[in-house]
């Protein structure tokens, strides 16, 4: 069995639902990866495993443990952490503070953690005492998940990791959270570059109208002539 389980959610915000009954789930050491076209209820389905989202149905669980009505606080003290795909840095602040406000919930040393993060992306080490709103897209993006990392999780949630960053970029990003999967932690995020996402995923989800389209493993996706075909440019 999966870690992290989404068991048929169906919600969305006001009266009308955006999730239709999708499931997902993505187990430790494991990248899933969430992609479909606009509207499809992927940010969304990212915010209900969050607790971010009333759901009308469904349930998710966390390592067997029924976490549905969770807050969004308790899910991070479980273990869930979340970068958004944007506002997701202070940008007032150094890096290296912005690193320690990763590590809020925690009553214990955190500075060999903090070397880990510094281990994953050695431009931040260099340049810690900068502050955040000065770097670069990607630079940002490594500091926004690096903070994450600061929490120590179980499961790192991802948002559009590489929006509005370069090819080159994208790449250097993408083998970064191939080193985090390699620490053991379930990584699940979404993505518009869906066949360079889907490259590194171990399974994928493509969403349509928050309903589950097609499921696969990266490789089975990627070989799929109507999953090339609709969503992935031919």
């Amino acid at each position: 069995m999966s870690y992290l389980v989404a068991d048929q959610l169906r919600g969305g915000y006001g009266g009308a639902d955006i999730l239709n009954g999708c499931s997902l789930s993505v187990d430790k050491g494991e990248i899933a990866v969430i992609v479909g076209p606009n509207g499809a209820g992927k940010s969304t389905a990212m915010k209900a495993l969050l607790g971010m989202l009333n759901l009308r149905e469904g349930t998710v669980t966390l390592g067997g443990k029924d976490i549905t009505q969770m807050s969004p606080q308790d899910r991070v003290g479980e273990g869930i952490a979340f970068v958004p795909q944007t506002h997701n840095v202070f940008g007032g602040m150094t890096v290296e503070e912005n690193l320690e406000m990763g590590a809020f919930l925690r009553t214990d040393d955190f500075t060999g953690t903090m070397e880990q993060v510094y281990d994953l992306f050695p431009i931040l080490k260099q340049k810690r005492r900068q502050n955040a709103g000065e770097l670069s897209g990607g630079q940002r993006q490594q500091v926004a998940v690096g903070r994450a990392m600061m929490t120590q999780p179980s499961v790192l949630m991802l948002d559009e990791p590489t929006a509005g960053v370069s090819p080159i970029v994208m790449d250097e990003l993408f083998d970064r959270i191939l080193e985090v999967k390699q620490q053991g932690i379930a990584v699940l995020m979404v993505e518009q570059n869906a066949a360079q996402a889907l490259n590194i995923a171990d399974k994928g989800y493509v969403l349509v109208t928050g309903t589950n389209k097609h499921t696969g493993s990266g490789d089975e996706l990627l070989a799929d002539p109507v999953v090339r075909r609709t969503f992935l440019g031919g």
